[in-house]
């Protein structure tokens, strides 16, 4: 149903954004094989497949990448596949014998999607790192945080997922798109450098005109302003507001009561702090929910602060049905909604290699061919 039904996509196994790219174009509608290995030694953080939320919406064939049966049978699924999404370190499927030029002679319109930290190429592309270590060299990490704080990790989200698994299926896209007209596929390297970059461009044009200063928690966006900040309340909970344009600010001083005459000078960061400790010092009054019977779906840009318990039963979630539940698992949604394609979760995470004749099958390979791998130790 979604709007990549019909293409095919060689998924072969990693961690962090590769498997989120598999994962988005799966809930859109794709047809993506997972490739895992017969026997995965890595230690992950899940356990347990049904939980391992960024596998979901595929089918997984375990093969035996050293043998060179199992290479060939990963070569005879790149014969049919739209795309291909690796996240190796570079070099790493040419030594497997499935680097660019091997599959392009085999299938020219292929889309090569790889995704790494550093890029294909550079003083650092071999180099070990992490989600952090990729934010940290392009200026995200360090205007994330307080004024008198160390820079504060985001989670895994600016790097493996914004930076990493967004601009990847984003990029496959694209190329896919493009091979339909020219009739040839290409490589797409995505790194989690030039895509946190990316999304530090509207930050980098503040800094270009003097509107976002080096100093970090002192700015605008990043907690330095007290119309763009999270206050705590009676309960001990939390609230976010942003009214950054004047009449949501405005909407905000009205509604709360606050004395106009003191917090009138929104923009002046010299007041900042003290309207700041002004605001904190009224939120304090009143808990949670009680903000929110004032302040929810008005114009002064507020939400609360939400838990990972409370998110999906919040009601404006519950009604677009933002997150959903498979097996038992409650998990964010396919995003974004298409009025007559709708994506969907097409299964669970599988367990590794538990579609591996199935999925052989439906892409062609004959019941005897394998019999013949299974014998030879390249599927499991």
């Amino acid at each position: 149903m979604g709007p990549l039904s019909g293409l095919r996509i060689v998924e072969m196994s990693g961690i962090g954004p590769g498997p989120m790219c598999a994962m988005l174009l799966a809930d859109l509608g794709a047809d993506v094989i997972r490739l895992d290995r017969l026997q995965d030694s890595r230690l992950g953080m899940v356990k347990e497949a049904r939980y391992n939320l960024l596998n979901r919406g595929r089918r997984s064939a375990a093969v035996d990448l050293k043998t060179p049966e199992g290479v060939e049978t990963v070569l005879k699924l790149i014969d049919q596949a739209d795309a291909l999404v690796e996240g190796f370190r570079p070099g790493v499927m040419e030594r497997l014998g499935l680097g660019p030029d091997v599959c392009f002679k085999r299938n020219p319109k292929l889309v090569f999607g790889r995704v790494t930290g550093w890029g294909q190429d550079g003083p650092l592309a071999l180099a070990a790192g992490h989600d952090m270590n990729y934010i940290a060299l392009t200026g995200a990490l360090h205007s994330i945080g307080s004024k008198d704080g160390p820079p504060v990790p985001p989670l895994n989200l600016v790097g493996d997922f914004g930076g990493g698994a967004l601009y990847i299926a984003f990029g496959i896209v694209c190329a896919i798109v493009e091979a339909a007209k020219s009739g040839q596929g290409q490589i797409v390297d995505a790194a989690m450098t030039d895509g946190a970059s990316s999304l530090m461009t509207a930050i980098y044009g503040l800094k270009a005109q003097g509107m976002f200063g080096a100093g970090r928690g002192s700015n605008v966006l990043d907690s330095g302003a007290h119309f763009y900040q999270v206050y705590e309340t009676e309960d001990g909970q939390y609230i976010s507001l942003a009214p950054i344009e004047r009449k949501f600010y405005e909407e905000l001083l009205e509604r709360v009561g606050f004395d106009k005459q003191k917090f009138d000078d929104q923009w002046n960061p010299d007041g900042w702090t003290a309207s700041r400790d002004g605001m904190q010092e009224v939120f304090k009054t009143k808990t949670r929910d009680e903000w929110c019977e004032i302040l929810e779906g008005t114009d002064v840009c507020f939400a609360p602060v939400l838990s990972l318990d409370e998110a999906p039963d919040h009601p404006h979630n519950k009604a677009r049905e933002t997150f959903v539940e498979v097996e038992g698992v409650t998990q964010p949604a396919p995003a974004p909604r298409f009025s007559r394609t709708p994506g969907k979760i097409q299964r669970p995470p599988p367990k590794a290699g538990e579609n591996t004749d199935e999925v052989l099958a439906d892409w062609g390979f004959a019941a005897d061919e394998l019999g013949r791998l299974r014998q030879a130790g390249a599927i499991g």
